[in-house]
Formats: C-alpha cells, sequence, structure tokens
C-alpha cells in the first residue's frame, strides 16, 4: 500500500504490471457457457468494456470443477480444452490495451442453481444440474437449495489441487491477475464463516482452522502462479448478522494473506445467508475496504453502488481502496472509464476506431467518409 494521494486515473504498479488507471471490471456472472467454455458473447461482453476504457477487465466465477459452478451455464476452467477460448479472449483484451484478470471459484453448498431469469431453483438432471454439492458442514443454503455433502480431508484436498490446476492452465491461457473467490456464500468463504462451518476438525472451530482452506488455496495457487504476477482474494468483510463472518475477522484474514503474497483484497460483503438486512446505498461497503487497508497495509479494491466518477475518484483520493471495482454501472455504460475521464478533465486513450467521438466525449453525429474511416483506421 503506497501512502502516496491516488486518484481515479492515477496508474498502479503491480508485481509486474503497471495498470494505467484505477477502474476495474468486476466479475459478473453471464450463464451463457456450454460446459465451461468461453465462446463470443463472453468476448463481447468482456472486449467492450476493455474498449470502453477499463484498465483491469475480470471474468466471471470460473469453475476449477463441474460440480463447483453455481450453474450448468458457468464458466469453467477444469480442464485443458477451455484454454484456447480463453486465451482468445486475453488476447483481444490486450490488443485493447487492458489487463486481464480471471476469478477462480467453487460454489460449494450454492451449485447447481439456474440462471436468475430461470427463477433461483435446483436443475435437473435433464437441464445439466449434477446430484451432489458439497460445503464444509451438511448445511444448506436456503430449503429450496441443495442438501450439501461434508467435505472430507481427502475431499478438500482435491479441490485445492483444482484451484491449482486452474491456476496452471490461467497462466497457459496468459491472464496477467487470477483472483480467488472466497466471498458471497461459496465454498472457501463457507469454511470462514462459523455461519457455515461446524466442524470440529482442523478445518473448523478456531479462526486459524476456519481460514485453513483458503491459505492452502493460496499457496497451492502461487506454486504455479508467479510471484510477480498480482494474485487477488476477494472476501465478503462481512455476513451481515450476528454470529457470522465480521470485519475483525476480515482484518486478521487479509493480515496472514499478505503474508503469502497476496498483492490485494477485493473487499465485497454478504451473501452467505438469505434474508439478512443490508444498507444498502452508494459505496456502503467502502468503510471495510478502508479499515483492512489500514489496519494490514494490504491493498484493496471496493466495490458496490459506485457509479459517478467523482465518487470514484474521491473513494481512492481519501484512501479508502487502491483500486474501484464496477459492475452494474458498467452494464449500464460499458464505456464509462472514457466518460469518466472526460467529466474529470482527465486524458485516457479512446480506441482508434472511435476518435472521431472522442472529442468532446459524446459521439458524432456528422456521417463518417471513406476518407475519414481510412484515417481513423491508421491513426
Amino acid at each position: 500500500m503506497s501512502d502516496e494521494i491516488a486518484s481515479l486515473f492515477a496508474p498502479l504498479e503491480m508485481g509486474n504490471i503497471t495498470l494505467p488507471n484505477r477502474i476495474v471490471v468486476s466479475p459478473m456472472c453471464q450463464y451463457s457457457s456450454e460446459d465451461g467454455f468461453a465462446n463470443d458473447w463472453h468476448l463481447v461482453h468482456l472486449g467492450s468494456r476493455a474498449a470502453g476504457g477499463a484498465s483491469l477487465v475480470i471474468t466471471e466465477a470460473t469453475a476449477v470443477t463441474a460440480e463447483g459452478r453455481i450453474s450448468p451455464r458457468d464458466l469453467g476452467l477444469w480442464k485443458d480444452e477451455h484454454i484456447l477460448p480463453l486465451k482468445r479472449i486475453v488476447d483481444f483484451l490486450h490488443g485493447l490495451g487492458s489487463f486481464a484478470g480471471i476469478q477462480l471459484a467453487h460454489a460449494g453448498r450454492k451449485a447447481s442453481m439456474s440462471p436468475p431469469w430461470m427463477g433461483e431453483r435446483i436443475m435437473t438432471g435433464a437441464e445439466g444440474g449434477w446430484d451432489e454439492v458439497v460445503a464444509p458442514s451438511a448445511i444448506p443454503f436456503a430449503p429450496h437449495y441443495k442438501q450439501p455433502r461434508e467435505l472430507d480431508e481427502a475431499g478438500i484436498n482435491q479441490i485445492v489441487e483444482a484451484f491449482a490446476q486452474a491456476a496452471r492452465r490461467a497462466l497457459l491461457a496468459g491472464f496477467d491477475v487470477i483472483e480467488i473467490h472466497a466471498a458471497h456464500g461459496y465454498l472457501l468463504h463457507e469454511f470462514l464463516s462459523p455461519l457455515s462451518n461446524h466442524r470440529s476438525d482442523i478445518y473448523g472451530g478456531s479462526l486459524e482452522n476456519r481460514i485453513r482452506p483458503l491459505i492452502h488455496v493460496v499457496d497451492a495457487v502461487r506454486d504455479w502462479w508467479p510471484e510477480e504476477k498480482p494474485l487477488f482474494v476477494r472476501i465478503s468483510a462481512t455476513d451481515w448478522t450476528d454470529g457470522g463472518w465480521n470485519v475483525q475477522s476480515s482484518i486478521a484474514l487479509a493480515a496472514q494473506l499478505r503474508l503469502r503474497k497476496v498483492d490485494l483484497i477485493d473487499v465485497s460483503s454478504g451473501g452467505l445467508v438469505p434474508g439478512v438486512k443490508i444498507p444498502v446505498g452508494p459505496g456502503y461497503q467502502t468503510h471495510f475496504s478502508e479499515q483492512i487497508r489500514r489496519h494490514t497495509g494490504v491493498m484493496t479494491g471496493t466495490v458496490g453502488m459506485i457509479t459517478e466518477p467523482a465518487q470514484a475518484d474521491h473513494i481512492l483520493r481519501t484512501g479508502q481502496a487502491d483500486l474501484v471495482l464496477m459492475a452494474r454501472e458498467f452494464l449500464r455504460d460499458p464505456y464509462w472509464a472514457l466518460h469518466a475521464a472526460d467529466d474529470l478533465g482527465q486524458k485516457i486513450a479512446w480506441p482508434v476506431q472511435y476518435l472521431r467521438a472522442a472529442s468532446g466525449g459524446v459521439p458524432s453525429r456528422e456521417p463518417i467518409t471513406a476518407d475519414d474511416a481510412e484515417s481513423l483506421r491508421f491513426a
């Protein structure tokens, strides 16, 4: 963590990369894969945000095992055949001047569910669902979710190895950043929280024991992921309910992750138990990011109801985070970063194909002639 006052368009050096600005596309599940494979939808979805000026674009939660998917339509990286379609996207992002990140995940007890537009229900075998989901303890997320099987030590070790092999594949695909998903009620978060982890072995009980699976995953990923390449971990800073994971636990975890060469903690919240009251509002999670950053010295990213350029810039200038991650606002406006630069009076490189629209930050209504098109192409 640097003591230097940052701004939204200040560069940030992390390992062997330097982000040209602090704007990151947060992982957004698209539920558009077949058998885990990336396709043209992912290319367009992720590529358009890179064309829009984001310095780092992170894929959706990408499952490290087939049974670790949230839904049968999730992206995956559990076999070598997944590498080439992802490499195509990575190369495209690089060609647009953005760095490429991948979020590695296991859904745990929240697996084998439907895409959101099909209603929140278990997917049947005929729909591509699977019979068994796993968790730290045999506690379902909600009555209409599957009853999970409690993982034994061998099963935990297999999942740790699956994360490691996914990291190997991510390296071959050319990704610049890996983010390990330990938030939103998925498997690694399930181990962290005493609400979902009732174990009495070395993976349950004390904080030291409950963080052990995540520590093992981080160490296993780092065995394949070069030290100079940035490694993020996404956490839920709090479960928003009594007796659950909280910000004090998050600070303790972040300190341990920093010792294991985790470069940044991506700070979100919630997702472990249904029905909790969350005080959602503009920047409602930034104070968690700020506390973790201040108490541990590790870099943090923040996410959640960040919509305005001045708001994002203020978060960085006041030391609440080192990066701003955005999801919904990038769905509303894929070119948010370009428009933010215009609002804040900052210079940013537009794609050469859009240079005619870049003047003043608004699209030109004048027709483009053949001569114009040729000159822009080679600008």
